[in-house]
């Protein structure tokens, strides 16, 4: 789990940091840019939860870990919905003019 764990956070990083000039972009560049952020923290967290449970022999880490992912995924997901209804009402605002 720890390998396939690393391998995952090094993929995910190395797109974070391609994603990073884009971050502030159309909801569709933010919208990669969230899912990666929170792919690379999904990827940290569970190291930490396995190190967690193989230390203190409990499944407490993984539940606080999947409690944290699902608040990040609803962050990321109001973030960019946020920012599309905006660039729509941006657009349509231009179309009535």
């Amino acid at each position: 789990m720890g390998t396939v764990g690393v391998a995952a956070l090094l993929a995910n990083a190395a797109s974070f940091g391609l994603l990073w000039a884009y971050r502030g972009g159309d909801a569709n560049m933010r919208s990669a840019w969230v899912c990666t952020r929170n792919d690379v923290l999904g990827n940290l967290a569970v190291l930490l939860a396995a190190a967690g449970v193989f230390g203190i022999g409990s499944g407490w880490p993984d539940v606080i870990v999947a409690a944290t992912m699902a608040a990040l995924a609803l962050q990321g997901a109001l973030v960019v919905a946020r920012q599309s209804v905006g660039e729509l009402r941006h657009r349509l605002a231009i179309a009535a003019e």
